[in-house]
């Protein structure tokens, strides 16, 4: 409950500060190539329940239909826009929306698309008994995953063997050690990695 009401003011007071900014990168993303400025897309929520989750729109429309991996900084499915707000995090500013509907939190697991969660393992599976978050320890420690992934040449073989299993494991560790005060401590990490 705590963690409910710390999201729902946390989410509105970001939302309040970063509202000018948010249309001035609608207008950038609109302006820069074909295609609306936000891109929902379906992922997996608690009690495996899908959801859509919002982002700006960093690639050009239809291009999730190539695949769901990006891989490297130069994936030319990505807008030259949607390289300056991926490499900030940017595009993930809209989740604020999420979290004030109760899909997401700020801090948790990062929801996934069907097609991986399909995937899990019954220990796994944990992660989906918590809210999905904006961050989380793994987004802390793979924060520069597409250029990982483009250091292999199956990618998408990369990702199932080696980045998702690790990514749960510490999605798991999080679920375990949880408190507020490791919330705090990870959003400011975030905030950190993000300005640096």
């Amino acid at each position: 409950m705590i963690k409910r009401i710390f999201d729902i003011l946390f989410s509105l007071l970001a939302l309040l500060i970063l509202l000018p900014f948010m249309i001035l990168i609608s207008i950038w993303i609109i302006v820069d190539s074909r295609g609306g400025a936000f891109y929902r897309q379906q992922r997996v929520g608690r009690h495996s329940r899908n959801f859509g989750i919002l982002k700006f729109r960093s690639m050009h429309p239809g291009a999730d239909s190539k695949g769901l991996l990006t891989v490297g900084g130069h994936d030319p499915r990505i807008t030259r826009a949607g390289r300056f707000l991926r490499k900030a995090k940017l595009d993930e500013m809209p989740q604020l929306f999420n979290i004030l509907a109760g899909q997401m939190s700020i801090v948790g697991p990062r929801p996934e698309v069907r097609k991986y969660v399909d995937l899990y393992n019954e220990e796994q599976l944990k992660v989906l008994e918590v809210r999905p978050g904006l961050t989380d320890y793994a987004s802390l420690e793979y924060i520069n995953e597409s250029e990982i992934l483009s250091q292999h040449d199956d990618p998408e073989k990369a990702y199932v063997e080696i980045i998702m299993p690790a990514k749960l494991e510490l999605n798991l560790k999080y679920i375990r050690e949880r408190s507020m005060g490791k919330d705090v401590r990870i959003i400011l990490q975030t905030l950190s990695r993000i300005f640096k």
